[in-house]
């Protein structure tokens, strides 16, 4: 054996030997050589479980709104971060007892169970499936992703990752679409409650992939597969959130951007439902009832804005996100959003009209999708393995809900002051300022962690064989 001093992740080779798959991949990211096979791997198992979200996504609206209604579905978020408060610390004493690969494959193989019993409880019609099912996708889809770039952040470098991530998160883009794509053709033939085990079938699926990147990864890496078999640490995710600094930033950050965010589609839904109405009185409808008008208008709308946000997202995650996190590094991409936002808010708390918010959410929007959540994800690649597992399930589930919830407090809350789209947007404007201030702290944060990371792996031996 020889001892070499190389980091788990980090390519043999940068430039020499780079195989057919490498040189595809070069238009979009800086890939070395040997790189390219788990990257894709890792792509094709995000790709699969955001497919897989997006299948159950539509049978959480028809369940809920088709047996329990709309002002249902809205308390819904308090009642998924009550759980996800006692979901974390059950999630964090079983990462501290097994290791990486048994984490994953059993909480995949329990939310496998979980639509397995949905759909046979769908079957037998159990009474308010519709409010359970809604709440549990809302810890499925944030835990499952969490859970999958925790595993990609343990698997790379932070060098690696920073060049790598922008391919990785490009899975999640296509999954989206696939997902959606894949309902719309399945509904009808299927049924609602068949595509419940379709999703299920998906999700086995990316366990595969996520085995044999595991598979492929310690075969290449001698050390990095003893370090996925370490154990982690006893301390549950949030205490180690709340005693971590940067990771209490990255979790202030995740909140306070979902609460611009969701604040921004209530200006947009506001701004929009006052126009059809303003296009009803003004007598636009013709000879359709009002209410077939509103839903034509809004329906029309809303298909066009995604496709579009969709679109923008996927050219920007292919095209640019590399390219910025290369040429201004993870810190300085972090600035991107919140400036976009301020921008765009300042011009609404001005002005608030339809053309302009669309135009606001669509930036705002394909940037959090591409270059914001890639960047986010980044942020845990020199933190421990404690923090990227249980900090990070913490973060990116209990922090994420929790801006949700806070933003329909807002909403309730302006509601009931009468606010206006204008005034709302102030209000983001404000929470923007904070967001910014929020990300200088972390950008110090990292430099600092990013620093103590290379010097820790220039020091480490990696056996190979």
């Amino acid at each position: 054996m020889d001892v070499v001093s190389r980091t788990p992740g980090a390519p043999v080779a940068k430039a020499s030997s780079r195989g057919l798959l490498e040189r595809l991949l070069a238009p979009f990211a800086e890939v070395h050589a040997g790189e390219a096979g788990t990257a894709l791997l890792l792509t094709l198992n995000v790709f699969l479980l955001l497919t897989c979200y997006y299948i159950i996504k539509p049978v959480r609206e028809a369940l809920i709104l088709g047996n329990e209604g709309a002002e249902v579905k809205s308390y819904a978020s308090a009642a998924m971060v009550l759980l996800l408060s006692l979901y974390i610390p059950a999630y964090s004493a079983i990462a501290s007892r097994v290791d990486r690969m048994r984490l994953i494959t059993w909480v995949t193989a329990f939310f496998i169970g979980c639509l397995g019993a949905f759909y046979l409880l769908a079957r037998a019609h159990m009474p308010h499936l519709g409010l359970v099912f809604f709440i549990w996708v809302g810890i499925f889809n944030v835990s499952i992703i969490a859970q999958f770039w925790s595993y990609a952040n343990d698997v790379y470098t932070p060098e690696a990752g920073k060049r790598l991530f922008a391919i990785v998160a490009f899975g999640s883009t296509m999954g989206a679409i696939a997902g959606a794509t894949i309902t719309k053709a399945l509904i009808a033939p299927l049924g609602v409650k068949q595509l419940m085990l379709v999703a299920a079938g998906v999700l086995f699926v990316s366990v595969v992939i996520a085995r044999i990147v595991e598979a492929r990864e310690g075969a290449r890496h001698a050390q990095a597969s003893s370090e996925a078999n370490e154990q982690l640490g006893s301390q549950g995710g949030f205490r180690l959130v709340l005693g971590d600094r940067y990771l209490l930033l990255i979790g202030l950050l995740v909140l306070v951007l979902n609460i611009v965010n969701t604040n921004g589609e209530y200006i947009l839904g506001k701004t929009l439902s006052l126009l059809a109405k303003h296009n009803v009185e003004a007598g636009l409808a013709g000879a359709i009832s009002a209410d077939d008008y509103k839903q034509k208008f809004i329906g029309g709308f809303y298909a066009g804005f995604q496709l579009t946000v969709n679109v923008v997202a996927a050219v920007v995650q292919l095209f640019l996100v590399s390219r910025i996190l290369r040429w201004f590094g993870v810190r300085a991409a972090l600035f991107f959003m919140p400036l976009i936002s301020l921008a765009g808010y300042s011009m609404l708390a001005i002005a608030p009209i339809i053309g302009t918010i669309r135009l606001v959410k669509i930036a705002e929007n394909s940037t959090d999708y591409s270059l914001q959540n890639t960047t986010r994800q980044a942020l845990f690649l020199p933190t421990s393995r404690d923090a990227k597992y249980k900090g990070k399930a913490a973060i990116d589930t209990f922090f994420y809900r929790s801006g949700d919830l806070l933003s329909a407090g807002l909403v309730f809350l302006g509601a009931k002051l009468a606010m206006t789209p204008q005034r709302f947007s102030a209000v983001n404007v404000v929470l923007v300022l904070a967001w910014l201030l929020i990300v200088i702290q972390i950008g110090r944060a990292h430099a600092r962690l990013t620093a103590e990371a290379e010097r820790a792996a220039a020091a480490r031996p990696v056996v190979t064989t």
